[in-house]
């Protein structure tokens, strides 16, 4: 969802806003919640939305509209890293490709904002809904990338059905369906493909661990699963970490480091 190195528009927010939050939020603490036995399920076939697209169940991939998270990391060469992510209300639909107009599916919108240095360096979009099974998919992103305070590219940008609106970039991709973001039950061993549009975007993602216990400011959290990415555009692989109820909570590449400060998801509730 971050990319490398972006249509002028009123996103950007200043820096002192994401001082306000890092503050507000550095009280935060939360515990993860113990897990019961599961099946690994890493959906094969076409996903089905028939139920509440916008209710998300997955453990791993929570939403809920007007929460936000902050993370703290640092970059090769002193870099400060500030990510802030705004869990927003607004939705967009999505018509499947060779879908009736009945079979659209809504999404929730993930705005991720990454500052070095105090300066926005990339501000984007994501879509997400959650299928009838639990999985969560990825619709796309648009990505503004930022120099001296001004877009300079979109690059990574792609949505499912291509661009739509008048503020979608012209040069966005178009991908002939949505991606597994994250199964309902994910389990080690389970490989998936959060993108899938080479060579847009690229992206396989392995769960390498499960059941781990992992600290960071934000607290420490249990039954943590840890998953590697790898893409062919890149030769260097990352590391997530992502907690039940609060999704990634740590993230760790050559060079690069973020770890989640604080959120104001609240934890789910949720039976084995």
């Amino acid at each position: 969802m971050t990319h490398p190195a972006g249509h002028s528009d009123s996103r950007p927010a200043p820096p002192r806003l994401v001082r306000r939050a890092v503050r507000w939020f550095a009280m935060a603490l939360f515990l993860a919640l113990p897990l019961g036995q599961v099946q690994a399920t890493v959906p094969s076939g076409p996903p089905t939305f028939n139920t509440n697209p916008l209710t998300f169940t997955n453990r791993y991939e929570p939403f809920v509209p007007r929460a936000t998270k902050v993370y703290s990391g640092a970059k090769s060469g002193g870099v400060k890293v500030i990510i802030l992510e705004n869990y927003l209300s607004e939705t967009r639909t999505f018509q499947l490709a060779g879908a009736n107009k009945k079979d659209s599916v809504v999404c929730s919108i993930l705005r991720e904002m990454e500052f070095d240095n105090n300066q926005l360096v990339e501000d984007s979009l994501n879509n997400f809904a959650e299928a009838d099974d639990g999985t969560v998919y990825y619709f796309g992103e648009i990505v503004d990338i930022y120099q001296n305070g001004s877009v300079t590219s979109h690059e990574g940008s792609w949505l499912v059905g291509g661009p739509t609106r008048d503020s979608d970039p012209p040069e966005t991709a178009n991908a002939p369906h949505p991606f597994v973001f994250m199964p309902a039950n994910p389990q080690q061993g389970d490989v998936f493909k959060q993108e899938d549009l080479f060579p847009i975007v690229d992206e396989t993602d392995q769960v390498v661990a499960v059941n781990q216990t992992v600290t960071v400011p934000a607290g420490t959290f249990t039954k943590v699963i840890q998953v590697l990415e790898s893409s062919r555009l890149d030769p260097t692989t990352e590391d997530k970490w992502y907690a039940p109820g609060v999704g990634v909570i740590q993230a760790q590449a050559k060079g690069e480091t973020s770890q989640l400060i604080a959120s104001t998801l609240p934890l789910m509730l949720r039976s084995p």
